[in-house]
């Protein structure tokens, strides 16, 4: 039996060795920049006309790597070929699936420094947001292999008296996976497996903006011993490649994180069924936030409660689907507080993020530097004040400087709407009533948090604060597998819950059979 989970601990870069070991890592993914990778079905590499590029947000004239424009026809062959692998995977023992992801894990582990920099060159992630992300990503695979251990379990049901009962889980089907840009190892493998473990077959579509990395734990999962067919590999626009893989009759299920607007289109595809389709697909889905953190005048320390902010809203530039976008201050400490966190956001370094004082980068590409940038000169002509940032440069990346807006009015474009960018919201609430009525207006309900020293304010919170992680005098990022189960209410999704106790539900059905006890004559 494997050990009780416990948390990957996340690297201290202090330790000249650890430092060391992060600085050969980064080397070596340099000298491997630049490649050319395949799609994979069934375990046989494929090569198109049709190329697409990722390019490094911080050096846009950098290529990470080269990759297959998948079509449709080459998605429903995927679909297909994980069909058939399904018939043979889904009777593989649990104990067996859960051993490749226990064996995956280790790995990862021996080369984490080697998968966060392939993060640094792909998507701009910072030292640290690298380093996070590949312990979730060996968090995933360690939980959810004990998980369906758990599950394999027999399970316990009410007695009958002259009959045998039992219930037990059975896998799904073919999933299509359609993970993010912004965890692209934690988030990407979590959703893999979680389909695998279960034994279900996947074909995998990762972002356009980060498939490098996709395909190095594709490989990863290959070196393993999953067997061909069991995940499949393709890259390719949504439009085409996507659409095909959620339509698909033999696609059972969908696990989609990404926007509010794709994840309600696959959800609206998904529910029409096809010609053939035998059941009816679900669609396990996160889609975003516009997270706030409430400052009540009562709270126990101010410093603290900005650093939280400031923290919540740069991390990884802001492109966290938890990160703060709306800080509701108390009026009697907002002056205060916007000095505050006017300070903490002047000291952030801006800069290459393979370079160890940077701690914020470029964000993703061309289009989220445009569309922030205008959601900035929206804020200010909606009447809000700039009091940190507001200036970007994408000459040489995609940088866009950490901003600050006050006196954002409720109801207000940027108090509203995703900006999923380096840019905070601050708004002046007149009580606690006022706070909480400001920061559930919205049409999502992912994090939030709440800095207050009155017990009764945090029961409030508790009672009263929509969203599905709600954090209590901490900040609103920062969710760790088995600690905090994440997913949100509303637009933010299907609250599924990721790195929680009823996660691999959602991949799995309940088959429930009972024999009547014959006695013999």
């Amino acid at each position: 039996m494997p050990s009780e989970f416990c948390n990957e601990p996340f690297t201290d870069f202090n330790n000249a060795e650890n430092a060391a070991a992060m600085r050969a890592a980064i080397a070596q993914v340099k000298s491997e920049l630049g490649r050319e990778y395949p799609l994979v079905i069934g375990g046989e590499r494929l090569f198109t006309d049709d190329k697409l590029s990722s390019i490094n947000p911080a050096r846009k004239t950098e290529v990470i790597g080269i990759h297959q424009h998948a079509t449709k026809e080459h998605a429903n062959q995927a679909v297909e070929v994980a069909a058939k692998a399904f018939e043979t995977w889904r009777w593989t023992p649990a104990a067996e699936r859960a051993e490749l992801l226990f064996k995956a894990a280790a790995l990862m582990r021996e080369r984490k420094h080697y998968y966060s920099a392939w993060m640094m060159h792909e998507v701009a992630k910072t030292w640290p947001e690298a380093d996070g992300d590949t312990a979730e990503a060996i968090d995933f695979l360690e939980f959810y292999a004990r998980e369906m251990l758990r599950y394999a379990e027999k399970q316990p049901i009410t007695r009958i008296e002259g009959e045998d009962n039992e219930l037990f889980y059975i896998p799904l089907g073919v999933s299509a996976v359609i993970p993010p840009w912004n965890f692209p190892l934690a988030i990407m493998a979590g959703t893999t497996v979680a389909s695998v473990v279960t034994g279900n077959t996947v074909v995998l579509k990762p972002s356009g903006d980060s498939p490098t990395i996709a395909y190095k734990f594709f490989e990863l999962l290959e070196e393993c011993g999953m067997p061909p067919g069991v995940v499949n590999f393709v890259v390719g626009h949504g439009t085409d490649a996507g659409e095909a893989m959620v339509t698909h009759p033999k696609t059972r299920f969908i696990s989609f994180t990404g926007s509010k607007t794709v994840g309600l289109h696959i959800n609206e595809h998904a529910a029409k069924t096809q010609p053939g389709q035998k059941w009816i697909k679900r669609v396990v889905a996160e889609m975003g936030g516009k997270d706030a953190i409430i400052v009540n005048n009562d709270a126990a320390d101010l410093d603290f409660a900005a650093t939280g902010i400031v923290q919540a809203a740069f991390g990884f530039q802001g492109q966290k689907c938890s990160a703060c976008s709306r800080a509701i201050i108390h009026q009697d400490i907002y002056d205060e507080m916007l000095e505050k966190i006017a300070q903490k956001t002047a000291k952030i370094v801006s800069g290459d993020p393979c370079d160890t004082t940077t701690t914020m980068s470029a964000v993703i590409n061309e289009r989220a530097f445009k569309s922030i940038n205008s959601y900035i000169e929206k804020g200010l002509a909606e009447g809000g004040r700039l009091i940190a940032g507001g200036g970007s440069d994408g000459e040489e990346g995609f940088f866009i400087e950490p901003t600050v807006i006050a006196d954002v009015l409720p109801g207000a474009t940027i108090e509203q709407e995703e900006i999923f960018g380096p840019v905070l919201g601050v708004t002046k609430a007149r009580d606690l009533d006022h706070a909480l009525e400001i920061a559930n207006d919205t049409e999502f309900g992912l994090t939030g948090a709440i800095f207050t020293a009155d017990e009764a304010n945090l029961e409030r919170a508790r009672n009263e604060f929509h969203v599905g992680n709600l954090y209590l005098n901490r900040k609103c990022t920062g969710a760790l597998v088995g600690a905090h189960p994440f997913g949100g209410f509303n637009m933010s999704g299907t609250d599924s819950k990721a790195g929680g106790p009823d996660y691999l539900l959602q991949f799995l059905q309940a088959k429930s059979i009972s024999q009547k006890r014959i006695e013999q004559k």
